[in-house]
């Protein structure tokens, strides 16, 4: 790119927020899903959202491609840099603007950290409900972008569902303001159609979200299982008593392994897998439940049943389960984590074919899932330092995906399309379905620079992280070791 196309940009930034030097860059060329890999010629570091608005407007009239970018934890490459452009990092935008106890609503700038939401409302008796499970780190403005969801969705929903009011740049640099304080608004529900646009339209500026009242009470239980089958039986119990539990969540024997492993969670022993369960709510309605989420589970005969007798053993019991991603680092150099739904009925058949897929692609896979609404996290272990390692995970995720498909299911519950599932999309859509996508994309976006290369299948691949050092790890700066 012409140098001169990059000196608008550079003007609007002091010199120390403009990062151009290799080692700044390196930190910006992948996100989560760290086998795929590109390297941006510019980070921008901008520290209000008048600033993001100039660096947008600048990238349309140089007609510049940008990614924004929080905390880099996308699983499906949404993050990833464009090549030839520039990446946005928002994490400087972190301000609670407004926390109103009364209207139940934070108003919040793109940077900050998920769970600084619910620590800061956690004085006035409420929280806030959605809860990825890298919600220590990962921001708002990209849990906006891609819809993220948690363990708790079943019961509370998306983040769709508590996103009450919206200012955004679009990729045109128009500002735009949307909803407001309340559910109540008449017209198109543009904040609904904003979330979970994976940055193709523009950048959100400042989010209003809506408040819940702390429960005023848990039950959260583990229960271990000789088999996978026995932890899928016992949610289909639940769910045909007509319970409705805050979080419904199973983890395989290998899960447990990289949990135990990682933050010295304690499991049954000889369990193949573990189903944690959580009611919350009013005193009285969690007392009753409890007796029958206890009658259920003692029927489904499992080897132990663990309920928490305190906060302190609560928060044991999910930090097990929220670090499973990060710890399976622990038992593999690398590994790909897929997200596909499938129906709730169909779920054993489900994690019954993964388990054969997987030993005939001679991997090892660790399941993590969201029980209670299908929603599977495959995680796919290989060595990238091996030969043919990372394109035999790449062909069983692809085999997974194209299962859920067949059962009537989504490529995607949480983690979004990126770059990572692109060429699954026309496997879920029709053509002309794509097509109305696109043209939806162009109307807010019309010169393709906000994320381009994402979402929608096309020629321009992002390159491959392919067997052999890391660019950090041959200069000396890392090691997998």
């Amino acid at each position: 790119m012409p140098k001169d196309r990059l000196h608008e940009l550079a003007a609007l930034l002091p010199p120390e927020r403009w990062l151009t030097r290799p080692e700044q860059l390196a930190a910006y060329e992948s996100d989560g899903l760290t086998a795929y890999r590109k390297r941006p010629v510019a980070v921008a570091i901008p520290e209000s959202t008048d600033e993001v608005v100039e660096l947008v407007r600048a990238c349309h009239r140089a007609g510049i491609g940008f990614v924004a970018r929080g905390s880099g934890t996308s699983l499906s490459g949404g993050s990833l840099p464009v090549e030839g452009g520039v990446v946005i990092a928002l994490n400087r935008l972190n301000r609670i603007l407004k926390l109103d106890p009364v209207q139940r609503i934070a108003v919040v700038e793109p940077g900050v950290v998920n769970s600084q939401v619910t620590q800061a409302a956690a004085p006035h008796g409420l929280l806030y409900a959605p809860d990825p499970s890298s919600q220590s780190i990962c921001t708002i403005g990209g849990n906006v972008a891609f819809n993220s969801g948690g363990a708790h969705c079943l019961k509370y929903g998306m983040t769709a569902n508590h996103v009450l009011g919206l200012r955004a740049v679009l990729a045109t640099g128009e500002c735009v303001s949307w909803g407001g304080r309340s559910r109540e608004s008449v017209g198109p529900d543009w904040c609904g159609l904003f979330t979970g646009n994976e940055g193709l339209f523009g950048i959100a500026l400042e989010i209003t979200l809506q408040l819940l009242p702390k429960p005023e009470r848990y039950h959260t239980v583990l229960a271990g299982y000789r088999t996978l089958d026995q932890a899928g039986d016992a949610v289909a119990a639940i769910v045909a008593s007509g319970m409705l539990p805050g979080a419904l969540e199973i983890m395989d024997a290998l899960a447990l392994q990289a949990a135990s492993a990682a933050v010295h969670a304690e499991y049954p022993p000889g369990c193949e897998a573990v189903l944690i369960v959580e009611l919350e709510g009013p005193r009285e309605s969690v007392e009753c439940d409890r007796l029958r989420l206890d009658a259920i589970l003692a029927a489904s005969q499992p080897i132990e049943m663990r309920p928490a007798r305190d906060a302190e053993e609560r928060l044991a019991i999910w930090k097990g389960r929220k670090s499973a991603f990060s710890a399976v680092g622990r038992l593999s150099p690398d590994f790909l984590v897929q997200d596909g739904v499938v129906p709730r009925r169909r779920l054993g058949e489900a994690l019954r074919r993964i388990v054969e897929m997987s030993r005939e692609a001679g991997l090892r896979c660790a399941n993590v899932f969201h029980a209670g609404d299908g929603n599977l996290h495959p995680l796919i272990l290989f060595d990238g330092r091996q030969p043919g390692a990372l394109e035999r995970a790449e062909a069983l995720a692809g085999r997974i995906l194209r299962m859920c498909v067949e059962m009537g299911g989504s490529i995607t519950g949480e983690h979004g399309i990126g770059v990572e599932k692109r060429d699954f999309l026309p496997d879920m859509f029709r053509p002309e379905e794509i097509d109305c996508l696109k043209r939806i994309r162009s109307a807010f976006d019309p010169l393709e620079i906000a994320n381009p290369g994402k979402m929608f299948p096309g020629p321009e691949a992002p390159a491959l992280s392919r067997p052999g050092l890391h660019p950090l790890e041959a200069a000396g700066v890392i090691s997998r070791e």
